[in-house]
């Protein structure tokens, strides 16, 4: 599947928690585990539960970053995605940094060239990705 979305991340369902309305799907994806708060039409719909492999699908725009690689406290985004810069391609105002997960897994974010000089991002330091869980789609094969 091509879809315009920079990351798609394949892993495995390891929890499902049901809701009146919406339900958080927990995907293991190499060593993290990333969370889709999603309706529970789509989890029906689509079978998630426990074991079903599965794509954690998050547009480049929804992935934010933080300098170094240690969890922010207090913070209600999910998803904080410890890894290692390999890449930073600055364009004329927004740049792409992708970051690689300790498992393999890449995470692409579209953050501003000021972001980028400001957090001293280069390739080889550290970054925590950090991605709200309902920034995050589910697909199936």
């Amino acid at each position: 599947m091509k879809i315009s979305a920079r990351n798609m991340l394949k892993g495995t369902v390891v929890n499902v928690t049901e809701g009146a309305v919406n339900g958080v799907v927990a995907i293991k994806v190499g060593d993290e585990v990333v969370k889709a708060d999603i309706t529970m039409d789509a989890i029906r719909d689509l079978g998630l539960a426990a074991g079903k492999e599965c794509v954690a699908i998050i547009k480049a725009s929804s992935v934010m970053f933080a300098a170094g690689s240690e969890r922010i406290a207090q913070l209600s985004a999910r998803n904080q995605l410890a890894g290692t810069i390999v890449e930073v391609k600055e364009g004329a105002v927004n740049g792409h940094v992708t970051v690689e997960l300790p498992g393999g897994a890449r995470v692409k974010g579209s953050i501003t060239n000021e972001a980028i000089d400001a957090l001293g991002f280069k390739v080889g330091e550290k970054a925590l990705a950090v991605i709200k869980s309902t920034d995050v789609m589910v697909g199936v094969e």
